[in-house]
């Protein structure tokens, strides 16, 4: 056997099974965001830093480390994951306790949700999300049984969760509590929880998150600027304004890439939490819609990668696949609700495009775990027969 038909037979195994219209997608999206951060962040890097791609050499610096961390983690098997469940809760919850210390977590904006590691800041609600999704999954198959017939099987993930995203509330951190319960309560739905337990401790759950929204001044300002904010245009309303005024000026087809107004000088945040405003602005309804249908298809075939995996039998790489797929679907509706107006204002990038290498870093991984549970369903050729021959 030569060395070079080795080479190639090592080459079809180590990318055998790989979901390539996740892969094309998720690219497709990542490069998009490479060049909304560029076009964004250029007029606020020069003026604050006196270096216009600053962000965007930074954005590309986290894309070649997220790449090089989801190939490691798509050659993992799952089993790992799922026979360290209970390390991964821990540690999540270390990271959520751990930015709260006085002197470690590093505020911004009145808010405490980073933990500086040299250079880097890390979002550890961007790391614990992923990590609890891994954990429910687990649960999930190991307590199948409880869970879809005693509503004490029901009650015990969720208390985990809520936990975590009472520790979320204190950072302050009300948009990430959200997608999270969100997420998990879905996995739970899909893995077969019993309707009536559902409904009455969602019921509760949602009673309790309104309750929270509206505890605070700070959280009713928020929550009710969204409904008019030409009321107060240039104190509570300005930021919805100016991204209103940005979506407009967009049009069909846009004012051309790089030809945003409302990023030099009146749009905060224009290159994380309102770079959807940005996009509209440059790129008009069309690009928009393009972008739209990327992450909608991308959330669908997260979807059916999950229903195949649970079809098979592989319910651990399903409730992953499953909890990806709602976490991206929630995150990024949240987002764009929150850019044209339709829902209050949070602190939630738009995934893969959005500036900030925690997100992007854990987002990648998620996907990159998605195409694991591809491959792990998708029949493995027996390679040493064929090199034997």
């Amino acid at each position: 056997m030569s060395a070079v038909g080795m080479d190639n037979r090592w080459w079809r195994q180590l990318f055998n099974g790989l979901d390539a219209p996740v892969l094309a997608v998720a690219l497709a999206l990542v490069v998009f965001g490479l060049i909304a951060v560029a076009s964004s962040s250029i007029s606020i890097a020069d003026r604050a830093l006196g270096d216009p791609f600053h962000y965007v050499r930074r954005q590309s610096m986290f894309l070649v480390l997220a790449l090089m961390g989801g190939f490691l983690v798509y050659q993992m098997p799952l089993r790992v994951w799922q026979q360290t469940g209970f390390l991964l809760l821990l540690f999540a919850f270390f990271l959520l306790l751990l930015v709260l210390v006085p002197g470690v977590g590093k505020e911004v904006n009145g808010a405490v949700r980073w933990v500086a590691i040299g250079p880097f800041h890390l979002q550890v609600s961007e790391v614990a999300r992923l990590l609890l999704i891994l954990y429910v999954a687990g649960y999930m198959v190991r307590r199948q049984e409880e869970l879809a017939t005693r509503f004490s099987g029901f009650l015990k993930p969720v208390m985990v969760v809520a936990m975590a995203a009472f520790l979320l509330l204190l950072q302050p951190d009300f948009g990430a509590a959200i997608v999270l319960l969100v997420t998990v309560m879905a996995m739970l739905f899909l893995g077969g929880v019993r309707i009536r337990d559902f409904s009455l401790l969602g019921g509760v759950g949602a009673m309790t998150m309104a309750g929270l929204a509206f505890s605070s001044p700070y959280r009713v300002e928020r929550l009710t600027a969204f409904l008019n904010p030409w009321a107060d245009p240039f104190n509570s309303g300005f930021q919805l304004t100016q991204s209103l005024i940005a979506i407009g000026r967009g049009e069909w087809f846009g004012v051309g890439l790089g030809s945003s107004v409302q990023k030099l000088f009146y749009l905060p945040e224009s290159h994380t939490d309102f770079i959807f405003a940005v996009l509209s602005e440059e790129l008009g309804l069309l690009g928009i819609l393009i972008l739209m249908g990327l992450f909608a298809f991308l959330v669908w075939r997260c979807f059916l990668i999950g229903t195949r995996a649970y079809l098979s039998g592989h319910h651990f790489g399903a409730y992953i696949a499953w909890g990806v797929a709602v976490w991206l679907g929630v995150q990024t509706t949240i987002n764009m609700g929150v850019n044209m107006g339709l829902l209050p204002t949070k602190g939630l990038t738009l995934p893969l495009i959005s500036y900030g290498g925690s997100s992007l870093l854990v987002t990648v991984t998620a996907l990159a775990l998605v195409l694991r549970v591809a491959r792990e369903i998708t029949p493995v050729p027996n390679l040493r027969r064929e090199v034997k021959a």
